[in-house]
């Protein structure tokens, strides 16, 4: 009958005949007797894990002595290799070296230290299974129960030399084997592949003492392989530069994707994980937004979520035009894509790094700036090169066939004051600027703009009006006064509705292509409440 208390502490979910098997069982047994009364502690009876055993083995140490500590504390076996023994039996943790389990020194400079049936299958091995427990005693395999591994600086490596024999050694294999044996066998394992997971880890064993519920250690083994995955198509990707790049998944995780094209063209990546497929969308978005500003005297800060701009700003310096970009939106802003047309500095770095933010793009950055911003691992930092922008003709795959078109070039094809006043030199500055960002929102497009900095924007609406509204409803929510801030439209106004709630909420100078058949409803407005208003002949429809 001992099988039942292995298959029941092992934490797998057993067939209805083993079950009433154990219950008849248990009800000679004093102890398990007791277990079975309550359902909640049979659960946890059979799901709860207690780490005994663990293996040890990154490159990177920071982080892992409070972990190495706590396994100490709770009288954990810990094995090791190399350099992680080292770096732990000088804080004056015992290990068991991995060479002591195999039997073999760490041979072929490095390559191999724990491809050995000693350590996997103390990892694979299941605690489940009758006939592995029997072989694991047979064959002197001590069971394995947390696995911390991270893996070689592939990405890192790739970023500092084109060397290829220094890029080859850093092709990981002992590392990624251990990582998915662990999280395939996350019923008795519990895996730790990266180390963001580090701080998680040792709570859990600080307040769980040891001990894992199978929904964790499944959670664990998830993460797990989406490091390897990332890890895989990292390295397929530079032994296939330029003809396609696999991507983790597309839009969605249930969709494949492939970025086909050569990146490096346009960008020099100095940190962080490989773009998605929804940062190569948004990074598309800010290059082509901060490629309007090219010739700017002034630095301009943009912020792009899903697309659209959420914050824009042009100042003096990038630190204040970073702080006005945000202030236009800061919920927004949060998990962006971020870009500038200027050099990031320190004390700019330090504002940006107290946000999350996905892709942060510059023309460059200072070495200062890049210590501060590298504290974060996967945050990605693309240096734009100088023809970085120049980027092909939209197209896409649509129906039966696919869709092409030019670019969307321009600001505006005429100037016309038609308004009830001529623009002053500010509204006209500031009615350029608004037409640009304006240009970059989905349609239907209205962008609020007060000196040089969007203050309220609404996008991707079924109606102008329904796009006013929001913008309006955006700009109170940050407490921002509409009056003296001007506004564009992506395309002409049908009615004069628009430009009346926008009159009442403060706004006196318009700029819009123009081309309704209503268009002197809006003149006339504008003409009667001594408006301004622009018709530039240029729409920016965006879908």
């Amino acid at each position: 009958m001992w099988q039942f208390l292995v298959l029941f502490s092992s934490g797998c979910l057993l067939d209805p005949m083993l079950f009433f098997n154990f219950y008849i069982f248990a009800a000679s047994n004093e102890a398990l007797r007791e277990i079975i009364i309550d359902h909640n502690r049979l659960r946890k009876f059979i799901m709860q894990k207690k780490i005994q055993s663990a293996l040890i083995s990154v490159f990177y140490k920071d982080g892992l002595e409070p972990i190495a500590k706590q396994l100490q504390e709770l009288g954990i076996t810990i094995y090791s290799t190399g350099g992680t023994q080292k770096f732990l039996e000088d804080l004056g943790i015992t290990c068991v070296a991995v060479e002591s389990l195999t039997t073999y020194p760490s041979i072929l400079g490095g390559r191999v230290k724990t491809l050995h049936p000693a350590i996997f299958g103390g990892i694979l091995g299941r605690r489940y299974e009758p006939q592995d427990l029997v072989e694991m005693k047979e064959y002197k395999i001590p069971e394995i129960d947390l696995v911390i591994v991270d893996l070689y600086p592939f990405e890192e490596t790739l970023r500092t030399t084109s060397e290829e024999k220094l890029i080859i050694e850093k092709i990981d294999i002992g590392g990624p084997s251990m990582i998915r044996a662990a999280a395939k066998n996350f019923k008795d394992l519990v895996v730790i592949a990266a180390k963001d997971d580090y701080a998680s880890l040792e709570k859990l064993l600080k307040n769980q003492k040891g001990e894992t519920s199978i929904e964790q250690r499944r959670a664990y083994a998830a993460k797990a392989f989406e490091v390897v995955m990332q890890y895989d198509i990292a390295i397929s990707n530079y032994f296939n530069p330029g003809i396609s790049q696999a991507l983790r998944y597309g839009e969605n995780p249930h969709q494949s994707a492939v970025f086909h094209g050569d990146l490096t063209q346009l960008f020099t990546q100095l940190n962080g994980k490989e773009l998605s497929y929804n940062n190569l969308v948004d990074v598309d978005a800010a290059v082509q937004l901060i490629k309007e500003f090219s010739a700017s005297s002034h630095k301009v800060f943009g912020i792009i979520k899903h697309t659209n701009v959420c914050g824009i700003a042009e100042r003096p310096s990038i630190k204040e035009s970073w702080d006005a970009a945000l202030a236009g939106d800061p919920e927004s802003a949060f998990g962006g894509v971020l870009v500038c047309n200027g050099n990031i500095d320190k004390v700019t770095a330090d504002a940006i790094n107290e946000i999350f933010f996905e892709v942060l793009i510059a023309p460059a950055f200072n070495e200062d700036a890049l210590a501060v911003l590298k504290t974060k691992k996967n945050r990605i930092l693309l240096e734009l090169k100088a023809d970085g922008a120049a980027i092909k003709a939209p197209s896409k795959s649509l129906l039966n066939g696919i869709l092409e078109q030019g670019t969307d070039e321009g600001n505006f094809s005429k100037w016309d004051e038609v308004g009830g006043r001529a623009t002053t030199d500010e509204e006209k500055e500031n009615l350029i600027f608004a037409n640009i960002v304006c240009k970059h929102l989905k349609s239907n497009a209205i962008a609020l703009i007060k000196n040089k900095q969007l203050v309220g924007k609404g996008c991707g609406q079924t109606s102008r009006i329904d796009a006013l509204r929001h913008a309006i409803e955006k700009a109170h929510q940050f407490k921002f006064d509409l009056k003296g801030a001007v506004l564009a439209s992506d395309a002409f106004f049908p009615f004069n509705d628009c430009v009346q709630i926008a009159h009442e909420s403060g706004m006196e100078a318009f700029i819009q292509p123009g081309g309704s058949v209503r268009d002197k409803d809006s003149i006339e407005y504008c003409v009667q409440n001594n408006l301004a208003m622009v018709m530039t002949g240029l729409r920016h429809f965006r879908h």
